[in-house]
């Protein structure tokens, strides 16, 4: 059995400044502990640090056990890989370097179909075999089964692209629960999986006798199968971590009590100060008409200055204030019509009505084609039959999953603010700061957390004026403190919201659901209905 332990861990940004300060906790052998937290908080920058993907400038950190790893990219794979290239990433590391051996060697014997090349492919297939490759590949053929329906000598050369996130998510979670390594490192992993998906997970999760430490913003999966929470808090000399013991459903009001305890230790500091000032005040005034209280003047004023170098009690961490205001506009009465809409390949023909100012959950399985669904309204070139139209006055803001967005890559908020956006630093400052985005106002976007970029996806929505907005799983990387903030702005929002949602808590804000069943019938349902049949009554 493994564990994980992280022992005074730090970590500084390219410009000095932290991110991570004295980060110390361990993850007992066979736990499933969740590691929660503001966006940008450093997160994933801990888990690449657990990895040993980024060296630490402070600390150190040992795990007992093979360290199997899901990047949060997995679900936006969107090259040339291919599904074996994926399952040989997340594989133990003599598989990973014997795979690139066997694939060097194959490329030079198809170049150059002589006795060196052929005795070098023969070398890397035995290397292969040494490191249990084929092994691999056996394991690898119930992962695709289990995930894609497809054996793997069917799948292993289909190009990652083609599968849905969900798929790609599952694949990896998968191979990494049937593997031999005995600590995960799971990065959002329920990001992508539909309500299947993620009771598969929590299941999964439960039962695995892995040490597990996972990454996640989804209020169900984390209250039905992390045993403990390990939050990271920011802080001015860098994020710090705070372990819960008691779960997820106690979580919140612990958090709560310990800020309470730690304004209370302050209270108590300031109230000591003040009154040793006033002792310090007191006996110098007397000492000026008696020489017998310079002793104890000089005594006070020792007192004072001991009390102020041992400091007052650590601040509490900085919560967040996310302000987000969305704000629309009048449009139409009909805001989309759909009329025997048919998106080719993915459903049968239907109709719809949605009409101004209505909150639409868009639900099913992973690959009844939601995601293209809102693409379409939004203007995306997307193959169909049938007709469809937005209102009068129907502006779409379209918020995409994967975050795709070329157009940013490689530019600062600032500058998209200012060059698209006719805001200059005065004016785009305060708007950062309501999104908790101000600090990270010179990065470029694509070096933004996932979290982070989705804020700022959700901020240029309100920027753009739209009065629909088509949101695609919105809440995927929003943090717990980002997910109600978006909430709240949603029902200010004077438009019409369609969204794609997996999120079980998020879904009871809406009401009225459109379910695209896997048997490609799409059908309005009076509650949030997931296809195994669960339903998730409206608050």
């Amino acid at each position: 059995m493994g564990h994980l332990e992280a022992a005074h861990l730090e970590y500084y940004l390219p410009d000095g400044r932290p991110l991570l300060g004295d980060v110390s906790f361990r993850v007992g052998e066979g736990a499933a502990v969740a590691l929660v937290g503001a966006n940008g908080a450093g997160k994933t920058t801990l888990l690449r640090l657990l990895a040993g993907e980024l060296q630490p400038h402070g600390g150190s950190v040992s795990a007992g056990g093979g360290l199997g790893v899901m990047p949060q990219f997995v679900g936006s794979v969107r090259d040339e890989r291919t599904v074996r290239d994926l399952l040989v990433s997340v594989a133990q590391p003599r598989i990973r370097t014997a795979a690139a051996a066997v694939d060097e060697a194959e490329l030079a014997i198809m170049e150059r179909d002589d006795e060196a090349a052929q005795l070098a492919y023969a070398q890397a297939l035995s290397d292969w075999a040494e490191a249990r490759g084929y092994e691999a590949e056996t394991l690898w053929d119930k992962c695709t089964t289990a995930a894609l329906g497809v054996p793997y000598e069917r799948a292993q050369w289909r190009e990652v692209r083609t599968l849905s996130g969900g798929e790609q998510k599952r694949l990896v979670l998968e191979a990494l629960l049937r593997g031999t390594d005995e600590v995960l490192l799971l990065d959002e992993p329920d990001n992508y999986l539909d309500v299947p998906g993620k009771l598969w997970l929590e299941q999964q999760l439960r039962e695995t006798p892995k040490t597990v430490l996972f990454v996640s913003h989804d209020r169900e999966l984390l209250a039905r199968s992390a045993e403990k929470i390990v939050s990271v808090e920011p802080g001015p000399a860098g994020s710090d971590v705070w372990v819960h013991g008691g779960g997820f459903g106690t979580y919140h009001q612990a958090r709560k009590e310990r800020f309470e305890r730690f304004e209370e230790l302050r209270r108590r500091w300031d109230e000591e100060h003040a009154k040793l000032k006033r002792l310090v005040m007191m006996y110098k005034q007397k000492s000026a008409f008696n020489s017998d209280m310079a002793s104890r003047y000089r005594a006070a004023q020792t007192r004072l200055r001991k009390f102020e170098d041992a400091g007052p009690p650590m601040a509490p961490p900085r919560e967040q204030d996310i302000r987000m205001r969305l704000r629309g506009g009048r449009t139409g009465v009909r805001a989309v019509t759909c009329a025997e809409l048919e998106l080719s390949g993915l459903m049968s023909p239907f109709s719809l009505e949605v009409f101004y100012g209505e909150r639409v959950a868009v639900l099913g399985s992973n690959g009844s084609g939601k995601s293209h669904f809102l693409r379409l309204l939004a203007g995306g070139d997307v193959a169909h039959t049938g007709a469809w139209k937005l209102g009068a006055r129907v502006v779409p803001g379209h918020f995409a999953q994967t975050h795709a967005h070329p157009e940013l890559q490689g530019r600062t908020l600032l500058d998209i603010l200012w060059k698209d956006h006719a805001k200059d630093k005065g004016a785009a400052m305060p708007a950062l700061r309501r999104y908790e985005l101000d600090r990270a106002a010179e990065q470029p976007f694509d070096r933004l957390s996932g979290g982070q970029q989705a804020r700022f996806q959700i901020l240029l929505l309100e920027l753009e004026g739209s009065t629909a907005l088509l949101l695609d799983e919105p809440t995927d990387n929003l943090d717990l403190e980002s997910a109600e903030a978006l909430q709240e702005g949603l029902e200010a929002y004077e438009g019409t919201v369609l969204a794609v949602t997996h999120d079980r808590w998020f879904a009871r804000s809406f009401d009225r659901f459109l379910l695209f069943g896997s048997d490609g019938r799409v059908r309005e349902t009076p509650d949030a209905v997931w296809d195994e049949g669960r339903v998730v009554r409206r608050r």
